[in-house]
Order: structure tokens, then C-alpha cells, then sequence
């Protein structure tokens, strides 16, 4: 049943004029429709939704990605609009101006992975991923 559903992200936030602002200036992207205390999003390969919430979101791991075919040009593009990058200095992942080179993918995405964090306005913990072919 659900191997045919379509899959869409739900993300916290505190104040969604707020939050559509960020979306919009930082990330370039704006709500296809809304509805009281929601904004719905569609990306090329799905969609997000972001309600308000008076819970608090942890951060502490990557709540939605974005898989992307040239993570330096995405980088530089959302640095550009003022998006701060997170920086980790982990065993296993250590970014480098913000990106990290990630060994091993599932077999179909490639080799590795080179990804980048970033929070939103509401502190929702946002990834940009670039599968490693060869």
C-alpha cells in the first residue's frame, strides 16, 4: 500500500511569516498554496510542508534533503543569499568550507556522497546531498 504513496516532509516552525521569508529570500523558493498555519512547497522531486508548531524541534539531525547535481554551485548560490553553513569536525565527517566528502552511497546513487547542513530560520536542520558516481 504505501510502496506507491508519495512521500512529502513536514517541518516545525514558531512563525511562519518568518519561516516563509527564509524560504523564499535564502532559498529561493516560495509556498504553492497555504492554508491557516500551513505553507505547502513542490520541488522537482516532491514536496515539504511547513505548520506551526509550538513544539520545539531538536536540530540534532537532518530533518529534509535536497539531492542536487553541483553542490559547490548550490553552496555558493545559497551562501550568496546569506545562508550560513554548518561546520563539523567529527570522527567519520569533517566538512571543508562547509562540505563534507562522505565514503559509501547506496549502490544505485553511486560511490559516496558529498553533503553540506544548513538551519532554517526556525532551526530545522536542512541538508544539500551530491551523489558520488565514480
Amino acid at each position: 500500500m504505501l510502496r506507491n504513496a508519495k512521500v512529502a516532509t513536514r517541518l516545525p516552525a514558531k512563525d511562519l511569516d518568518r519561516a516563509r521569508a527564509f524560504y523564499s529570500e535564502k532559498l529561493g523558493l516560495d509556498p504553492i498554496e497555504q492554508r491557516e498555519g500551513g505553507l505547502r512547497y513542490v520541488c522537482a522531486g516532491g514536496e515539504f510542508a511547513i505548520f506551526v508548531s509550538a513544539g520545539v524541534q531538536s536540530g540534532t539531525h537532518t530533518q529534509m534533503g535536497f539531492e542536487v547535481e553541483d553542490i559547490d554551485a548550490a553552496v555558493r548560490e545559497l551562501r550568496a543569499r546569506g545562508v550560513k553553513f554548518e561546520e563539523y569536525d567529527l570522527p567519520g565527517l569533517k566538512t571543508v568550507n562547509g562540505i563534507a566528502d562522505i565514503a559509501g552511497n547506496y549502490a544505485s546513487k553511486g560511490v559516496g556522497e558529498r553533503g553540506a547542513w544548513f538551519r532554517d530560520s526556525e532551526g530545522n536542520l536542512l541538508g544539500i546531498g551530491q551523489p558520488v558516481r565514480s
